[in-house]
């Protein structure tokens, strides 16, 4: 039965959507199944695995709007072992679409009820808002993996979504888990880096992971050329960073398991 982790950060341009690729192509270039599902009506995750958004036969809209069921919406990457339910600007209207629908906080959930045993991870990536969208993702996944960039408002920024995710647990998913804090864009010659990444682990604690990811201009590339970093330059320090960002996920799931037992 797959894991289900939300990438979630009410913030753009924290390095969400290039955590969920990259993190989705590194678990699956260690032979796990995974499926990648791009909730975010940019669909940059889509483009970034190679994807064109042109003439998509079956989206996430559709998947949520209840016009396809999400087993004929996924399609397989060109990076092996990884497989993604694409979005494109139709998603937009769903925000609005889904305020009169019944049961429209578990709709993504109830779809990937149907094709978790097919997979070990599912990375949902979500919009930069706490919208209909978002809870969908939360409610869907079983914890929430974070991406901060190390800035002044860090901080602030992400108690927002931990607020939401409280609510969450209250309402509609008590058992939604905080996967881990991810430091990125890490630039450790800066005071404001060591000194944001500093409070954030002494709030946080053990939520922050061990892995930062660096600054990277091959990350930065690798969208452009529909690639996950791994396949782009699989030497460069974001290629490393989020293979140990993998091993540290899988670390944790482990753990989790094992506690449960």
């Amino acid at each position: 039965m797959a894991k289900a982790i939300a990438v979630a950060n009410q913030k753009g341009g924290v390095g969400k959507t290039t955590t969920a690729i990259n993190l989705a192509a590194s678990l699956a270039a260690s032979e796990l199944k995974t499926l990648l599902i791009d909730i975010d009506p940019q669909g940059n995750t889509t483009t970034g695995v190679g994807i064109p958004k042109q003439d998509l036969p079956a989206t996430s809209y559709d998947v949520l709007i209840g016009t396809k069921e999400i087993s004929q919406a996924i399609q397989p990457t060109e990076f092996q072992g990884l497989h993604i339910l694409a979005a494109d600007k139709n998603l937009v209207a769903a925000n609005v679409e889904l305020i009169d629908v019944e049961n429209r906080q578990t709709r993504l959930r109830d779809q990937l009820a149907t094709i978790r045993d097919r997979y070990d991870f599912i990375i949902i990536d979500c919009p930069p808002a706490l919208d209909h969208l978002t809870l969908n993702a939360l409610v869907a996944a079983d914890s929430v993996l974070i991406p901060i960039q190390c800035e002044f408002f860090a901080l602030e920024g992400v108690s927002q979504l931990i607020d939401t995710i409280d609510r969450i647990r209250e309402s509609l998913h008590p058992t939604l888990a905080i996967e881990g804090i991810l430091l990125t864009m890490f630039d450790d010659r800066t005071n404001l880096t060591r000194q944001v990444a500093a409070d954030l682990k002494d709030f946080f604690q053990d939520q922050v992971f061990d892995t930062v990811i660096p600054r990277s201009v091959r990350l930065a590339e690798a969208p452009s050329h529909g690639k996950p970093v791994l396949a782009y330059d699989m030497r460069s320090k974001g290629a490393e960073s989020y293979i140990k960002l993998a091993k540290e996920v899988l670390a944790r799931s482990n753990r989790t398991q094992q506690a449960g037992q």
